[in-house]
């Protein structure tokens, strides 16, 4: 309701993957098998599960993919003004919903001290390194991603005013760098901030790595793409959305997974000098 009623008029769209009451009830099961998965996976209970949750859904699927939307289609679709109310579209859900669902979930659970917070307690040498690496793999795929899949389509590339032939891949990627270097250094802070986004859910893990990993991907992956079956006057084609959607999906999943991977990784590669027996154990895990 909020979007809405701030749409300009005359705004059309195509028609979503499936009808809307359908899609909509996709959406609502897709959210809150995740919202569920998270709660139940993690040690954490009580307000510190309710406030690091909400805020990291709120940036996983609010914040980040508006970024997107504010760089991308703030010349295109969205006037300026309506901007705010994307940004607010997605504060019932993460405010509200999701500390309702932990009070429901894990109300008997209080927050416990666990042993995967190791990630929490990492030096500044450690979490440079890490959020480096994982910023730059970000865009890696992002990039790759997003030409691979995405650029295909000749009705997205028409969209973002880039009609014809693409590019060779190289030749694309040169010309983005030099015309546009903004895009790299806004992906590379966004790579900083899904990790952040990251954090709570590895922290409060009792899952192994893998695991884990598989669920941060889901997270990082699911809810804040799922919508494109629905119409969508800010991007009006559906070949478009169609295609975005299994780009980011992709993406980001396999983004979700590799931080994992990479927060755990010197934690469990046998760099342990303590040779305490928890921790031993912890990395077999």
């Amino acid at each position: 309701m909020i979007v809405g009623s701030g749409l300009p008029e005359g705004s059309t769209t195509q028609p979503g993957l499936v009808p809307v009451t359908v899609g909509i009830l996709i959406i609502a099961v897709a959210n809150v098998s995740v919202v569920t998965f998270l709660i139940v996976s993690s040690r954490w209970g009580g307000w510190k599960l309710a406030i690091s949750l909400a805020l990291v859904y709120y940036g996983v699927v609010t914040l980040l993919p508006q970024i997107e939307t504010w760089y991308f289609l703030a010349s295109l679709t969205v006037p300026p003004q309506f901007l705010p109310r994307l940004i607010l579209m997605g504060i019932p859900t993460a405010f509200v919903f999701v500390p309702l669902a932990v009070w429901i979930l894990a109300k008997d659970r209080s927050a416990v001290h666990v042993s995967s917070d190791f990630v929490l307690k990492m030096g500044v040498r450690d979490w440079l390194w890490r959020v480096a690496v994982l910023a730059i793999v970000y865009v890696v795929l992002y990039w790759c991603a997003g030409y691979f899949i995405a650029w295909q389509n000749p009705e997205l590339r028409a969209f973002y005013g880039q009609p014809g032939d693409p590019q060779p891949f190289l030749v694309h990627t040169l010309n983005t760098l030099m015309n546009q270097p903004s895009l790299f250094g806004l992906q590379l802070l966004r790579g900083a901030f899904w990790v952040l986004c990251a954090l709570p859910v590895v922290a409060g893990s009792k899952f192994k790595t893998t695991s884990t990993g598989v669920m941060v991907g889901l997270f990082f992956s699911v809810p804040q793409n799922v919508a494109q079956i629905l119409p969508n006057p800010l991007m009006p084609l559906a070949s478009v959305r169609l295609s975005h959607l299994i780009e980011t999906t992709l993406s980001t999943f396999v983004f979700g997974v590799i931080v994992v991977l990479v927060l755990h990784w010197k934690h469990c590669s046998g760099v342990n000098t303590s040779g305490k027996q928890a921790r031993v154990s912890e990395c077999r895990n």
